[in-house]
């Protein structure tokens, strides 16, 4: 059987959505297990401008998620306040249960280099007088059935990451002190 250049390249395509399929049917445990993943090398990739939360291993997507921001979701966080999430790469500092929003993941927010861009705003004047860096970043979930605030893209926070409930319930198991957080515009 002959193919042409078009058809095969057609076939690759739907071979890759169907594996992509199959993948969305596993659970993030039966993926790390069939493809002899290290649990230990989960990142998250935030974008900001997607609204989007990407857990990963490696070169494999394990699940993507909806998420949310402050009120001003696509600027960098220049000071304490401003209603913006941090762009860079974090790790998380500890997670632990929070009576609001379910689980709390606790990022190194600030690093030293938003510590540096901090100081160049400063001098820039676009610090308000007696505002600090900021601190308390972390990815959460909501308050009790308010899931409509992820699926509805209303950016609720004062600067952190929110999912659903079952998401963040579900990253949560995945994500450890160390664990990287990489979040771009």
């Amino acid at each position: 059987m002959h193919m042409k250049r078009p058809a095969i390249v057609l076939l690759l395509i739907l071979s890759g959505c169907m594996l992509y399929a199959q993948d969305r049917s596993l659970s993030i445990a039966q993926q790390i297990a069939l493809y002899q993943l290290d649990p230990d090398a989960v990142t998250v990739h935030i974008s900001k401008l997607s609204h989007t939360l990407t857990l990963s291993i490696g070169t494999h997507t394990l699940r993507e998620y909806a998420c949310v921001f402050g009120g001003d979701p696509v600027s960098d966080k220049k000071y304490e306040g401003d209603q913006c999430t941090p762009e860079g790469t974090f790790h998380v500092l500890s997670k632990y249960p929070h009576k609001s929003w379910e689980k709390f993941i606790w990022i190194d927010y600030p690093t030293a280099d938003s510590q540096r861009k901090y100081e160049a705003n400063q001098r820039r004047g676009l610090i308000p007088e007696g505002r600090g860096i900021g601190g308390s970043i972390g990815i959460h979930g909501v308050p009790d059935h308010h899931d409509y605030l992820i699926d509805q893209t209303v950016n609720w926070t004062l600067g952190c990451i929110s999912l659903r409930t079952d998401d963040i319930n579900e990253i949560y198991q995945y994500v450890h002190p160390g664990t990287e957080i990489i979040i771009t515009r």
